[in-house]
């Protein structure tokens, strides 16, 4: 019996964000980016242009406050304020300030803190055979000036973030709102054997398109169900037929006291296809209605008459087949049904156990089915109840490999729970659980 543990998959669902909150993010994060660049632009473009201007306005002035101390030491002054100069003598200029000494000719930057306060500012140093000549521009005020724009820009960003996404909040409205309203319409058409058309209650975009689309489908959809409704009906009707005329016809045979014995036997086999028939044809008609049917039975008896079924067809087969366990399971079931999921276990079961036995054991809410056959294939595990599936076991034995597929319909459609699983020595254990 090909078979394996049954158990129901763990689906790890990535939690996916709906359309209306993918809008609502993507606003936001536009509006966000879009005004940080635009920040992060204005302070290097303000930076760039403030370095460029003062270089060039210091490189100026240290050049003629240098040809204005030449010319006349005692009267070289500066026309810009902010700005003050000193001058060396080469070889006093050990006066300088430290980090000033060994600065060569160009523009520099000073950053620190002395007595508490913070300064900054930019220094231009000239040099010639005399003199060293330092121009210092104070960038406090600069400083303060950039502090000021960052928080006025940071203060932007934040605005127009949250306008974006206030934008959209508004924008995800409106463009869910059609959508929204096809998904009630459509949850209400669904609920209904006659589906409401949904394209007239929308214009012509392509939410309209998406109605059209889906009142197509729904059209299809009906008539696909309509069609095998009507083919369901009609296969049962006429089944049940010639199966009502064979049941009639052996049940008069068998009332015949001249029978032979092997007349007899063969008619008792006649009756139990022509049972497991009706049973087949009713379960499979639940199974395409989808619907459950009333019934009672007791699954300890239907174990026994299945396991008689099975015994008169071993022909010689070296199978003992037995039942343990409870005497008595009542469940709130059809008997048909019933019939159909255990039978396809302990047919199974017998089918693939060459020699040994087939114990069917009744416990408190379940039976179980267990065979010595040769046990499972890691193949026929991963593929056990697959419809058209006969495992690696099935050889030339006969069978469509649909028998267990619908063992798993009705469990899904009773809340049943069909488990199997290798045996503890050899073999198989098919459970069928009635929680």
């Amino acid at each position: 019996m090909p078979t394996a543990d049954i158990a129901a998959p763990h689906r790890h669902q990535r939690g996916r964000r709906r359309l209306r909150t993918r809008i609502i993010v993507t606003f936001t994060l536009l509006g966000f980016c879009l005004t940080a660049l635009f920040a992060y632009a204005s302070i290097a473009l303000r930076t760039r242009v403030e370095n460029q201007l003062l270089a060039d306005a210091l490189n100026r002035n240290i050049d003629g406050y240098a040809t204005a101390f030449q010319r006349n030491p005692d009267n070289a002054t500066f026309a810009f304020e902010g700005v003050q100069g000193r001058v060396y003598a080469t070889e006093k200029l050990g006066n300088a300030p430290e980090d000033w000494r060994n600065l060569k000719d160009g523009i520099y930057e000073f950053h620190g803190v002395e007595d508490g306060q913070r300064f900054a500012y930019k220094l231009a140093v000239r040099r010639t055979s005399t003199h060293v000549f330092y121009l210092a521009y104070d960038l406090s005020q600069t400083l303060h000036g950039q502090e000021q724009q960052n928080q006025w820009l940071v203060g932007a960003v934040v605005g127009f973030t949250a306008l974006a996404f206030l934008l959209g909040w508004w924008s995800a409205a409106r463009v869910m709102s059609p959508v929204t309203e096809l998904a009630q319409r459509l949850r209400r058409s669904g609920a209904s054997s006659n589906p409401e058309a949904l394209a007239p209650h929308f214009p012509e975009d392509e939410v309209g398109e998406l109605a059209k689309a889906l009142d197509d489908y729904a059209a299809r959809l009906t008539e696909v169900v309509q069609r095998d409704r009507e083919f369901n009906a009609d296969v049962s009707h006429e089944l049940r037929t010639p199966l009502a005329v064979i049941r009639g016809a052996v049940e008069l045979l068998l009332a015949r006291p001249e029978l032979d014995e092997r007349t007899h036997t063969r008619l008792l086999r006649i009756q139990r296809a022509e049972l497991q028939c009706t049973d087949l044809i009713s379960a499979l008609l639940l199974l395409s209605r989808n619907e459950r049917a009333v019934g009672q039975c007791d699954a300890a008896r239907v174990a026994q008459q299945l396991l008689e079924s099975h015994r008169a067809q071993l022909a010689g087969k070296p199978v003992e087949l037995r039942l343990e366990g409870a005497s008595s399971l009542p469940l709130d079931v059809p008997e048909s049904v019933l019939s159909v999921a255990l039978g396809n276990l302990i047919g199974n079961a017998v089918k693939y156990t060459p020699n040994g036995e087939v114990v069917v054991r009744v416990l408190a809410d379940a039976v179980e089915v267990s065979d010595s056959g040769p046990g499972l294939s890691a193949e026929d595990a991963a593929k056990l109840f697959t419809r058209g599936y006969r495992g690696t076991h099935a050889g030339h034995s006969q069978g469509g490999g649909i028998g267990l597929s619908i063992v798993r319909r009705l469990c899904a459609l009773y809340d049943w729970d069909v488990q199997v699983r290798p045996g503890a020595q050899k073999g198989v254990v098919a459970t069928l659980a009635f929680g």
